[in-house]
């Protein structure tokens, strides 16, 4: 694993230091490659949604709708059970 140095005012790194304790990361490096992560997947996901804003309208998403997804989850079998 390579090795990068950020400079950066005190300010944004007591902020690091917050946010790596309140999200339980271990090392501010933990968090910053947490958010080199999320910024890597953010074209992917805004292509999701602006997909899934064009597309024809669903059935709602009420009580009915998850209590039958549900119903569909526990009536499946466990991934890599035999039948």
């Amino acid at each position: 694993m390579s090795k990068v140095n950020i400079s950066h005012p005190k300010t944004l790194r007591s902020f690091v230091e917050q946010q790596t304790i309140r999200d339980g990361y271990n090392a501010n490096s933990e968090y910053i490659r947490e958010l080199i992560l999320k910024e890597q997947d953010r074209p992917q996901l805004r292509d999701l949604l602006l997909s899934g804003a064009v597309s024809a309208t669903g059935a709602p998403a009420n009580a009915t709708y998850f209590e039958s997804l549900r119903d569909r989850v526990c009536k499946s079998p466990e991934p890599g059970a035999q039948e």
